[in-house]
């Protein structure tokens, strides 16, 4: 039996059918005669939906590459814009002018042992013209990386991240004064340069290993579809995890008359110069690099013994930037609700590639258009939406979320009061839903992903990412379980800014590629390789879809606080467990060094230094954390209590729908997290040194990871009292229900 066979046989073991699922169980939100018309419309809907509309929109808007700036860029939002006129809807096009460089000279040369040039060219691949027009397109660079000249030995650093340079210091490598070569993955990229700075690097190199993304995966790009040795991985290492958007226009909108810093005090530039390079071009450094052999654990795919350096290894590294304002343009497009026209569901995707973009972020985007047409056609029938529904195709984003950022922080104070929820995209393929989000509408999304049916296996989409978190040897799902959300897309600035529940989905995991920021990422690798037929992107217009309109129809906004309650007390235990484990590590660390048993477990030929003993971890009182989620635990039970028989028996719905849309809002500080106050939401972040990657609980975790105990109680007080703000809104509901 094939995989593929076991695969389907497995699924159908367990699944239920949609239409029982349906059959017996409400809809979250909706009465029961409600309920029924709300799933009629969904059935409308879904048969409503072309994908040969999505092939023949990407096919256009992939023609030519559209970066900020580029005359491409434009025609695809005018393009954008008149779809939406067309279907009916309210448009409009808001332009910031946001700083965005290109580059003006990018230079990487070995000056010994031996002279090598890196050729720094993605050369065309036969059978793909699109990967013939690198005259209009951006080539391999890092955006916000600052302008430079540096010379010096080179250092192989792995991945780039803190774990790696704790082995350095245990090796006695310094990479102060040198320039680092680290591998793409591990991390967000933009870390890799920012760690290194700290540690006192000079300048930055990245590549992309052929063990994480190239021939070790599986045949590259034109006979398959991983990266090929000249692919480069463009992108922003701006510090997003101090705060996105535009870099001169700190905490409000880059509009025509924001006043902007100097470049000079921008914060979120990186320190060093840093530039990625493909596998092809790192080859000849790391060859030339002499020093210890590399742990096993680092060493890459190449055909190569991996050594760390420094040296004798010696590279020049010279970059300059055009550092100059482009316009990111947003689409907006609205269709106004009938009933509560000053609540507002916003879904999004943005529109901007780093070159072509077909997989990031049009087959996104042609899924929301199409599920807007199909919207529209729904309005013409005499379905208009209760509330108002908004379609954004977002500019800038791939530079740092910068058009979607300066939307938010530009219209803050009418989100605050009008906003229910943002639901993002950024791109689909074939294969699994994925999809992270708010907790306290956990419970409503499981309900959509039991409706949908995967286009392959006709099962719903939820049994089939169940039946694939069970053969990768996870336990099987009761329902959907929401990713917590960090950063990396348009959700953020709605989401851990102002405080507004949001989702994040997509599908994939049978249509992986290396074409991600390449001049790959074309039409035809997507139509070879992605989702040829486009069916996937029709099933995310369903599930997207489904969100929205839901959302947009529902009679009781469908928060639920049970789930959100067991998450959040599982971070709690994550946290305290966390603090337990690391003084226990401190103090077994710590005697070790004093009994010398790290100088007899060395083996004397690696010379590895005696480790620096590590600081001691305090005991914390967590009590005010603990008691805030015994109230919360209380509160969400009364809630559950008070909602059991259905949305018919609620009293007061619009009273208690307009504090169901700020509850997310109870979870934010206005002065936000330490040293990074953008971001102002107290359960989740990305982290400070994982960039995309999410820390929850963020300001009591980080403050237990990066060793600074004397703040970790003031933070288990914050924690608490917004925790407690939060129990309050729900009390507050609960007595107007009765």
């Amino acid at each position: 039996m094939t995989y593929k066979h076991f695969f389907t046989a497995l699924v159908l073991t367990f699944c239920v059918t949609t239409t029982t699922l349906m059959a017996q169980s409400s809809v979250m939100g909706f009465a029961d005669d409600t309920a029924k018309a709300q799933l009629k419309l969904e059935s409308d809907y879904d048969k409503l939906l072309n994908a040969n509309n999505l092939d023949e929109w990407m096919k256009y808007m992939t023609a030519e590459p559209h970066h900020v700036g580029s005359p491409y860029d434009k025609k695809v939002v005018d393009f954008v814009a008149a779809k939406f006129k067309e279907w009916g809807y309210e448009v409009r096009i808001e332009k910031f002018d946001v700083l965005f460089p290109t580059p003006k000279l990018r230079l990487v040369e070995m000056i010994a042992p031996i002279k090598f040039t890196a050729s720094l060219v993605e050369p065309p691949v036969e059978g793909d013209e699109f990967s013939k027009q690198t005259k209009d397109a951006l080539p391999g660079y890092n955006a916000f990386s600052v302008d430079g000249d540096v010379t010096a030995d080179l250092v192989f650093v792995n991945y780039g991240i803190p774990a790696d340079y704790e082995e350095l210091e245990r090796r006695g490598i310094s990479v102060k004064g040198k320039i680092v070569i680290a591998k793409y993955a591990g991390s967000w990229r933009g870390i890799k340069p920012k760690l290194a700075a700290e540690k006192g690097a000079i300048g930055c190199l990245i590549y992309s290993d052929p063990e994480d993304d190239g021939y070790f995966q599986g045949d590259v790009y034109p006979e398959g579809a991983f990266k090929n040795e000249y692919g480069i991985q463009r992108g922003s290492v701006m510090d997003m995890p101090m705060a996105p958007g535009d870099p001169l226009t700190p905490g409000y909108g880059a509009t025509d008359d924001a006043k902007r810093i100097p470049i000079s005090e921008a914060k979120t530039l990186t320190k060093i110069p840093v530039l990625p390079i493909s596998y092809h071009d790192a080859l000849p450094l790391l060859t030339a690099l002499k020093g210890p052999v590399a742990p096993e654990s680092w060493r890459g795919a190449l055909p190569i013994t991996y050594h760390i350096g420094p040296g004798p290894a010696k590279v020049h590294l010279k970059l300059e930037f055009n550092w100059e304002l482009k316009p990111a343009y947003d689409v907006i497009a609205t269709m106004k609700g009938s009933t509560y026209p000053d609540e507002w569901v916003i879904r999004g995707n943005h529109h901007d590639a780093w070159v072509h973009g077909a997989s990031d972020p049009i087959s996104g985007l042609v899924a929301l258009m199409e599920e807007a047409r199909a919207v529209s056609i729904l309005v013409k029938e005499g379905h208009q939406p209760k509330r108002t529904m908004m379609y954004c195709a977002w500019g800038a984003e791939e530079q740092g979320l910068l058009g979607s950022t300066e939307w938010v922080e530009t219209h803050a104070k009418e989100l605050e009061q009008k906003a229910v929820a943002y639901i993002n995209t950024d791109g689909t393929g074939a294969g699994f839903l994925g999809a992270g989000g708010s907790h306290t509408l956990e419970k409503f999304f499981d309900q959509i992903s039991k409706s949908v049916m995967d286009p392959q296996t006709n099962v719903s989409v939820f049994d089939r990412r169940n039946a694939i978190q069970q053969v990768s040897g996870g336990a099987p799902w009761s329902h959907y379980e929401l990713e917590a959300l960090g950063s990396g897309s348009d959700y953020s600035p709605f989401f851990q800014h102002l405080g507004i529940a949001s989702f994040n989905m997509g599908f994939g995991g049978e249509s992986s590629g290396g074409e991600y920021h390449t001049m790959y990422d074309s039409y035809k690798h997507y139509k070879r390789f992605k989702d040829p037929s486009f069916q996937y992107g029709v099933a995310l217009a369903k599930v997207a879809g489904r969100t929205s309109l839901r959302l947009a129809n529902a009679e009781l906004l469908p928060f639920e606080f049970g789930y959100f309650t067991t998450i959040v007390k599982g971070y709690a235990d994550e946290v305290t467990g966390m603090a337990d484990k690391l003084r226990k590590e401190a103090d077994t660390h710590n005697a070790m060094i004093d009994s010398g048993l790290y100088a007899l477990a060395s083996d004397p030929k690696d010379n590895l230094k005696v480790p620096n003993a590590k600081p001691k971890v305090p005991h914390f009182n967590f009590a005010p954390l603990e008691n805030a989620l015994g109230n919360l635990e209380k509160q969400s039970n009364r809630f559950m209590k008070a909602t059991q028989n259905g949305v018919s028996d609620v009293k007061n719905k619009v009273s208690v729908n307009a504090i169901l849309k700020d509850m997310e809002r109870a979870l934010t500080k206005e002065h936000g997290l330490p040293k990074r106050p953008w971001y102002k939401h107290h359960i989740y972040a990305p982290g400070f040194y994982t960039g995309y990657g999410v820390k929850t609980l963020p300001g009591v975790r980080e403050a237990i990871e990066q060793s600074e105990f004397n703040d970790v109680e003031a933070q288990i007080n914050i924690l608490a009292s917004v925790i407690n703000e939060f129990s309050s809104q729900i009390d507050k509901a609960v007595s107007l229900m009765k």
